[in-house]
């Protein structure tokens, strides 16, 4: 299950092309609206509105789980990965893995203002996938907060791309693949890892 920003929705295109490539490698993707996009069309989501939006990963999450066989990950972009790895740390065993795309470490140029204090409480695998030029947080800054999770994680970098995970010419049209391929091979059985970057 796949989760959107803040400022988009479940039609957003880095979502869209995930759930084609992810399905070329065999995983079935649903695209969740998050509830606070449900309730206005646009505009940014509310700190007050963050764990009814919690809340609804969850009920979507268990309802896959009770109706299908199989594994179940979580993830999304931006604010929405910030929400599943908070609802990841507070039920862990919910999802089996979770893809944290373009995770905001910090506002930007707000560094002191971390984001990451369910880190330590995480138990599920992650993998982590950032630009290289994203200004919510470094690609050093990602590396080193990833360490507070005691679960497996792995980084995935998008070398030249932003907050939107976006690169320009023939290379744009490859990053859903390869983040595709790189979550397989990390939720493969065994020790996967991804690649060195997109």
């Amino acid at each position: 299950m796949l989760t959107h920003g803040a400022g988009t929705n479940a039609d957003a295109p880095l979502l869209v092309a995930l759930a084609e490539a992810f399905g070329a490698v065999g995983l079935s993707v649903l695209r969740y609206e998050l509830p606070f996009r449900r309730a206005r069309p646009t505009g940014p989501p509310s700190p007050a509105g963050a764990a009814a939006d919690r809340e609804g990963l969850r009920h979507a999450v268990a309802s896959l789980r009770a109706s299908l066989p199989g594994h179940v990950y979580l993830g999304g972009h931006s604010y929405g990965g910030r929400q599943a790895s908070i609802l990841a740390a507070s039920e862990p065993g919910l999802a089996d893995a979770l893809l944290l795309l373009a995770y905001p470490l910090h506002p930007p140029r707000r560094p002191g203002e971390r984001r990451t204090v369910r880190f330590t409480e995480l138990r599920t695998p992650a993998l982590f996938v950032h630009g290289s030029r994203d200004p919510f947080g470094s690609l050093d800054e990602l590396e080193a907060a990833r360490h507070l999770v005691p679960a497996r994680t792995a980084l995935l970098a998008v070398d030249g791309a932003g907050h939107d995970l976006r690169l320009p010419g023939p290379r744009g049209a490859t990053v859903a693949v390869t983040i595709a391929e790189a979550f397989a091979r990390f939720v493969a059985p065994g020790d996967g890892t991804p690649g060195d970057g997109a």
